[in-house]
């Protein structure tokens, strides 16, 4: 398994797991929409989430919450690009970019990005040839359908199975696109396209994921599989969501994507020691 990556120039030690703090900067995400869609606000949260304990800073302009309209790239340009090169320039942090366009990719890669976050697996028009040419390492979710219908009646033969053999399939397509294998890695995709029953399959089954030997991200914060287990709307999901993080750390995640960075490194410490004495 990967042990480093190198983001850009800066390094991203995966011999324990790490924290990637979530900074949307759209109007209209689920949990956080308009909170930090100015650059200002972008940058003291920025700050607030590495002095909790972020490894990287993931930047998003288009909400992929369910029932999502998209967003044109012009506009996910404009709110993006600002915030990666002030991040960049103000921060020695490494930068996500949470995008599914080419355009976007090569363009926050310029700004200083050193990871693609790609919730479309590099499905989209150019963005495999984007990310061979951007050389930073490219994080491959599993999404069924898009964030528009995503929710609607999910099917699968068996949820496990079928993500991991999309999984394989992405990451051979982007082997023969030019991508270092050692610059992949996967995530699951919980919620996205997935039902409760479904969500919870793939957290039971996490560590069969180890079998793509790609370091494995995991999204479980505030997300609704949690709100319809606790019966609680999204601000009242934290102790949920650090549940499930503290979970998957013991499954066998690599990195944990969270809105609650301070509650999450604790989450991540807690569960390394518990398994994991002697580190």
């Amino acid at each position: 398994m990967i042990k480093q990556l190198d983001c850009a120039g800066k390094v991203l030690d995966l011999s324990a797991p790490q924290v990637m703090g979530i900074l949307n900067v759209t109007p209209d995400s689920f949990s956080d929409g308009g909170q930090f869609s100015v650059v200002d606000s972008a940058m003291k949260q920025t700050k607030k989430m590495l002095e909790q304990g972020a490894s990287i800073i993931d930047v998003g302009g288009e909400s992929t919450r369910p029932g999502a309209a998209d967003v044109s790239l012009n506009e996910e340009l404009d709110r993006v690009i600002p915030v990666v090169e002030k991040i960049t320039t103000e921060f020695d942090a490494i930068v996500s970019i949470d995008t599914n366009k080419a355009e976007v990719m090569t363009a926050a890669v310029k700004a200083g990005a050193g990871l693609i976050n790609d919730v479309n697996a590099l499905c989209a028009e150019g963005a495999l040839t984007a990310a061979a040419k951007a050389n930073v390492p490219v994080c491959l979710m599993h999404m069924q359908g898009v964030p528009r219908t995503m929710q609607t009646a999910p099917t699968y033969e068996h949820v496990t199975n079928d993500v991991i053999t999309f999984l394989d399939e992405r990451i051979q397509a982007s082997i023969g696109a030019g991508i270092d294998r050692e610059k992949l890695l996967i995530d699951p995709g919980f919620g996205f396209g997935k039902n409760l029953e479904q969500n919870c399959q793939l957290m039971r089954e996490l560590t069969c994921f180890q079998k793509l030997n790609c370091p494995v991200l995991v999204g479980v914060s505030r997300k609704s599989m949690i709100g319809q287990i606790l019966d609680a709307e999204v601000d009242e999901r934290l102790f949920g969501s650090v549940a499930l993080e503290a979970i998957a750390v013991w499954e066998g995640a690599n990195i944990i994507r969270a809105h609650d960075v301070r509650a999450a490194v604790d989450a991540v410490k807690i569960a390394v020691a518990v398994k994991s004495p002697s580190l």
